[in-house]
């Protein structure tokens, strides 16, 4: 799956200011509510976005001429959802600490903010070519969608309110893409993209297509 990098571009600092502002908006008791993440609250969460947002800016200064060996669905399989039985606890935990220092939880805003903005600026100057991220190449624009998409799935994890819908569609069919067909059109995006990840489970009459899922973490 491979997306052009003005349409990843576009999609992602969507979603990316979306979601800024829909945390900026929340109040500290909702910032404490439980989130969709497993074991984290809606802070918890975001405190986990802007540590991706860093190691995001790495990727974004590491340009290379190596061949890309990943592709915006491929680069997922690396990620695939736990079992229920068996989280990521170390990583809960460590992400727990990490909120926890803050006096507020709204204080992480003031350390978010300035790495978003940052983020932006380095998307909007940088001539697309490869990417080396952890341990792969992916083409620019197949980078810039994995982030999209991760903050697409990150705000259904955080809010009601719908994702920014290119970012959205850009979940969806990564989704289909590593589930190997697409997902019933009666299905919204929201949809296929809470139920390939996990986030809902399926009912009587989705089952038989959702055997397939989830099969993004």
């Amino acid at each position: 799956m491979h997306v052009d990098p003005d349409e990843a571009r576009s999609a992602f600092l969507g979603q990316m200011d979306l979601l800024i502002g829909t945390a900026a908006a929340l109040s500290d008791q909702a910032l404490l509510a439980p989130s969709r993440c497993t074991g984290w609250t809606v802070s918890e969460t975001l405190v986990h976005v802007h540590q991706g947002l860093q190691e995001m800016l790495l990727g974004c200064v590491t340009a290379t001429d190596a061949r890309p060996d990943t592709d915006a669905a491929s680069y997922w399989r690396d990620f695939t959802p736990a079992e229920p039985a068996q989280p990521d606890i170390a990583g809960i935990q460590f992400v727990r600490r990490v909120a926890a220092a803050y006096q507020r939880p709204s204080d992480l805003l003031k350390h978010l903010t300035p790495t978003i903005d940052g983020v932006r600026a380095a998307v909007l100057t940088r001539k697309p070519s490869a990417v080396r991220f952890q341990g792969h190449v992916l083409p620019w624009g197949d980078f810039l969608a994995t982030w999209a998409v991760e903050l697409a799935v990150h705000h259904l994890d955080i809010t009601t309110s719908p994702p920014h819908a290119p970012a959205l569609r850009l979940a969806r069919r990564t989704v289909e893409a590593l589930a190997g067909e697409p997902l019933p059109t009666t299905w919204s995006d929201e949809t296929a993209v809470l139920l390939g990840t996990g986030r809902e489970t399926p009912t009587a009459d989705q089952s038989p297509p959702a055997a397939r899922l989830p099969v993004l973490g």
